[in-house]
Parts: C-alpha cells; structure tokens; sequence
C-alpha cells in the first residue's frame, strides 16, 4: 500500500480527523494556524488508502538558507495505526521532498519510545537525532483515574497542599476572556524572569488564544478579581497539553500551584480528555515541581529525522551550531530586557 497524499483545507474535517486518530492539540488546526502567523507555514494533509483515511499529518516547513530550501517538521506526528506507519512515513517523505523540497523530514510523534511504532520508524529510513524541540522525557497522567488514584500517586505534602488549596477562598476556574489573559501574561513575564526561562513575544500567545479558542483553555487560581496562578493548555478529544504555567510572588506564598494544577487536571478530565501531558521535564526546579504529581515518568519517541537531500549531511552539522546562536541571542535579548524593565520601575 502507498496512501495517496490528500490536502484537506477544512478546518472541522480537519479537527475530526485528529480526534478520531485521538491525535494530539499541536496537530488541530488553531494550532497550525498559529504557527503560520509566525514563521511558519503550514500543510495539512490526510493519507488515503482508496477511501479509507489511514492517516493525518499537519506539516510546518521553515524556509532555510539555500541550499537547504527548507525544513519540515511535524510535531507530535503523524497520526496513524501501528500496521500503517511505515507507509505513511514514506508518503509523507515524498511528499515533503517534493512539494516542500525539504532538506529533511523531522518528526517528534506522540508515541512511546518502547511501542511497536519505534520499529516502523526506523524502517522508514529515518534516523534519531537530538535537533529536539519537544522534550521526550515527559509525565503523562492517566485521567480516566479517579481523584484518590491520582493523588496516591503524589506526595504527601502534595496531597496536603492541594487539599489546603483547595479548602481557601481563591476560586479556580477558566479565563474568560482577552482583558484577564493580560493578566495570565503579565504573570508569565513576572515567572519566566524569576526562574530564568525565556519566552516568546506577548502577540504569540494571544494567537493561541485566538486561534485555538476552546481548544486551549486557561485554569487560573483568583483571589477576587486578582490572577494568582495558571497553567495554560492546549487540548484534542483525547490528550490535555501544558503549554504554559506561572505563578505570582502572592501565589507562591499562597502555595496556589499546586491547587490550580489539580483544578487543571479534574477540568480536563471533565471536558473528556483521558491523557494529561505535562509537557517535557528537565533537570530544574520547574521539572521538580512537576515530578511531585506522580511517581512515574514517561519517555516518547524522541526526534527522528529522515535525510530528503544531498546536503543533509551539512545541515545535520549546521542546525546544533544554529540553535546554540539563537539561544544565546535570545538570552541575551532576556537579559537586556530584564535591566530595562528593572531601569523603568526605578524611575
């Protein structure tokens, strides 16, 4: 079988077809509409065996520096059984040659790295690479459990925070609109600069917003009508992603973490989500506080690339020696707009 390559440029078609391969929310359409806002554009394309539909793959390609042409990536996918994998992996290489005239293939899926998919993957000529964007090593909750089978997993003093928490008077619930997401953003700056993390540019994040709608919801923890805490998501039917989370000075004093993560957790559960992904863990104090909630980690498939042309070689030598520059750029653009913000507030 060799699926046909089919574009789809209807947005519900589109989004049915990620829920029914329980895909993940960066593969929805507002994600990738996003994306395109930003660098990016974007390609959604189903994989047809005759009628069937045997697959879907939203594509990102980034315009590179000739001769490289392009990149194209697919974050968290594609979607597609384990039996139909390999075939769609080549059609999608073909595809991304051709049309896009990629330099490579990059791939991050949302499989496990212990899966039959692993194999697949490997035999579709693609090879693992550390050109990573979304962190492999992971903690997935599973939310068809009941409360007291999630909080055996954490912590004692968890459990106990999240209970104090909740007992207080700080309402947790969505933000309702665009006037208090202003506050959810001006808590992101207030946390990325105390933890030293860089973020992206405010508009970016009212696009996701926008562009996602009820597809990524914001739990926010509110002493009246002040913000205290987040954590933003993206949702499919099937899986919860943590996109973004921060907490005020007042909230850490309030220990109102840990509560609006648990408000976090039953109102996915609630909107019919059965996964809760946490998105990546590292060896910080943000990874800390995650790990809290479970016992467990989960590893997933990692970044696989699939060579597309003859200058592959140079650009698998190019983009580390790339990302190392952009990531100094971008700290020190943070560090200068930490002492700008510091030099405003004393004036």
């Amino acid at each position: 079988m060799i699926p046909a390559v089919v574009p789809c440029t209807d947005r519900a078609l589109w989004d049915e077809s990620v829920d029914t391969f329980k895909g993940h929310p960066q593969q929805l359409w507002g994600w990738g509409e996003t994306k395109a806002m930003h660098g990016w554009s974007v390609d959604r394309v189903l994989l047809k065996d005759g009628e069937t539909t045997v697959g879907a793959a939203q594509l990102l390609v980034r315009p590179l520096p000739l001769p490289f042409r392009a990149l194209v990536y697919i974050p968290r996918g594609p979607m597609c059984s384990v039996e139909d994998t390999q075939a769609v992996l080549n059609s999608l290489a073909d595809h991304a040659a051709i049309r896009h005239r990629g330099v490579a293939l990059s791939i991050e899926p949302d499989w496990d790295r212990d899966s039959a998919y692993a194999g697949a993957v490997a035999g579709a000529g693609f090879r693992e690479t550390t050109n990573t964007v979304l962190i492999p090593r992971t903690l997935i909750l599973d939310l068809t459990r009941t409360d007291d089978e999630l909080m055996a997993e954490m912590s004692k003093s968890t459990r106990a925070n999240i209970r104090k928490a909740m007992r207080s008077e700080v309402e947790f619930r969505k933000i309702k609109n665009e006037s208090e997401l202003e506050q959810v953003l001006a808590i992101y700056h207030e946390t990325a600069e105390r933890a030293g993390f860089g973020i992206h540019e405010d508009q970016y994040y009212r696009d996701i917003f926008r562009n996602l709608g009820d597809g990524s919801p914001v739990i926010g923890a509110f002493d009246g009508e002040q913000l205290l805490a987040f954590v933003w998501l993206a949702r499919s039917g099937a899986t919860a992603f943590e996109l973004y989370g921060g907490v005020s000075a007042e909230g850490q004093k309030q220990r109102v973490n840990y509560g609006v993560k648990w408000a976090a957790l039953q109102s996915m559960r609630e909107d019919g989500c059965s996964r809760y992904d946490f998105n990546g863990l590292l060896n910080d104090g943000i990874s800390d506080f995650k790990k809290q909630f479970a016992k467990h980690e989960n590893m997933l498939l990692g970044t696989w690339e699939k060579p597309l042309s003859p200058f592959y070689p140079a650009y698998s030598k190019a983009m580390p020696l790339a990302r190392r520059g952009l990531q100094t750029a971008r700290r020190l653009a943070k560090a200068a707009a930490g002492r700008a913000r510091t030099l405003l507030r004393r004036g």
